[in-house]
């Protein structure tokens, strides 16, 4: 018992000082709110971005709809998109898209798998683009594969994680649907 008197002296002498009380407090809190203030971080560039690809993908459509882009090609589809989806990086090598005809008296449904880049091979070609005609309802369906920008950390690391696949790369889709019908702006022969 006489060689335990130190040592337990040494822990009630410990457990009555409070000097760095507040720097273990802020080393146990502080991690946790950062991690917090990384995936709000995370969350709001996901959240602009696919803001911008929505505002895109309807300017785009305004254009196609009232014939300033009639019978749009894919190319001309995702410059147009790209002009002004501003904050998707890399956004022509990764935007893939679908503009399908649909006649709304025998409606056929869109299928559910939408096509996204495949980064596994970047340059495969997998869109659907139908020409556009006056009064014709048209779907298109807009993906783009965006790496987080914090892929270590919270969100990010979550999203790579849940998407090592070759196609995606690490990479997250955001997907943008519109439907529309194009206006008579030209007399048909």
């Amino acid at each position: 018992m006489k060689m335990l008197q130190p040592l337990i002296r040494f822990c009630e002498r410990f457990a009555k000082d409070d000097k760095g009380t507040v720097t273990v407090e802020f080393v146990l809190v502080f991690p946790m709110f950062f991690g917090f203030f990384l995936m709000t971080y995370e969350s709001g560039m996901i959240s602009a971005r696919h803001v911008m690809l929505e505002r895109g993908v309807d300017i785009a459509v305004r254009d196609v709809r009232i014939g300033v882009l009639p019978n749009p090609t894919r190319e001309q589809l995702r410059q147009r998109i790209c002009d002004t989806a501003l904050i998707i990086p890399n956004c022509e090598q990764q935007l893939e898209i679908e503009m399908l005809r649909r006649d709304p008296t025998a409606w056929v449904a869109v299928p559910s798998t939408v096509r996204c880049v495949d980064r596994g091979d970047i340059n495969a070609d997998n869109s659907d683009v139908d020409t556009t005609a006056n009064n014709q309802l048209m779907v298109i369906r807009v993906c783009v594969r965006i790496d987080p920008v914090l892929p270590t950390t919270g969100l990010g690391k979550a999203i790579v994680e849940s998407n090592s696949d070759s196609s995606a790369d690490g990479s997250y889709a955001l997907v943008s649907m519109a439907a529309f019908v194009v206006e008579p702006f030209k007399v048909e022969d």
